[in-house]
């Protein structure tokens, strides 16, 4: 499972930087905090379909784009 965690956090980081957005922008995006979307990004922390969801939709991609 950690391997699915860090390619996710990858994923996510890659998106965000291509979107031109920082860590705290998307946090805020997303009301969560910055050091949480450094920890997912990092793939210490797994999120929820929930966060997902709100994670593609801050970057403007489907949630299919992220799994």
């Amino acid at each position: 499972m950690k391997r699915d965690s860090k390619s996710l956090g990858q994923k996510i980081k890659k998106l965000r930087k291509t979107k031109g957005m920082t860590q705290v922008e998307l946090a805020v995006a997303i009301r969560l905090s910055p050091s949480y979307i450094s920890s997912l990004e990092q793939g210490v922390r797994q999120p929820s379909l929930k966060t997902l969801n709100r994670i593609s939709k801050a970057l403007g991609v489907n949630l299919k784009d992220l799994l």
